[in-house]
């Protein structure tokens, strides 16, 4: 394989990518709408589109597969190839997840939500700025960019003990509502997981520029504070 042609291979996967952060960022939008309006039929069709972010992670991981066996990479197109793979793995991970919300829209449908729905669109909205943060930063290989992803993770992981505490504190004042309450943790938990697969992306784009992990990065950080 030629180097235009190693290249124009890396161009495919790298859009490949974007296509899918696109699908999961939107994903994420219309799950929560979904849950907000017990819309049951976009709940469907979330459920359903997820099959096409799972074959673009499999076109995905064989581009990357069929580049490794004909050429031979530098260190550094081997650093972008890795990338790839891993954050595709992440992303296809957070569309799963957004289909598990669309999954408990459904259960929740013909219920009375025992508490308005506030705080939970809250948290999705900062778990889909770090996913569409650390795309950008993918996209225009800002460390700096994608540090920030990394250190918004303690907000939502804040954000997620806040609404168990508050979930906990309404199925000990009411155990009619405890069967919802469980289906409401189960949101804010793949949400918590949406927002560690943002920031797993965002430190692979460290790792593709840098060549270094998070452990190595912020060892260097601390050193010169």
């Amino acid at each position: 394989m030629t180097r235009p042609t190693f290249e124009n291979e890396l161009k495919e996967i790298h859009l490949d990518i974007l296509k899918m952060g696109a699908m999961a960022e939107e994903a994420i939008d219309k799950a929560i709408l979904a849950l907000k309006t017990k819309d049951v039929e976009l709940a469907h069709r979330i459920i359903d589109n997820d099959d096409k972010i799972d074959e673009l992670t499999e076109e995905i991981e064989k581009k990357c597969a069929i580049v490794i066996a004909t050429q031979q990479p530098l260190a550094s197109d081997l650093r972008l190839i890795i990338t790839a793979m891993r954050i595709a793995t992440d992303i296809e991970r957070i569309a799963d997840h957004a289909e598990d919300i669309s999954q408990i829209t459904l259960k929740l449908a013909k219920e009375d939500y025992v508490k308005p729905l506030i705080d939970i669109p809250k948290m999705a909205e900062i778990t889909r700025s770090m996913l569409k943060d650390a795309l950008d930063s993918y996209v225009n290989s800002d460390i700096e960019l994608a540090k920030s992803v990394v250190k918004r993770d303690d907000l939502v992981d804040t954000m997620y003990q806040n609404l168990i505490d508050e979930l906990e504190q309404i199925m000990k004042e009411n155990s009619a509502a405890v069967s919802q309450c469980v289906q409401f943790l189960l949101v804010i938990k793949y949400l918590e997981r949406i927002a560690d697969h943002s920031t797993n992306i965002a430190e692979w784009v460290v790792y593709k520029i840098t060549g270094m992990h998070k452990h190595e990065w912020e060892g260097r950080e601390e050193e010169t504070k």
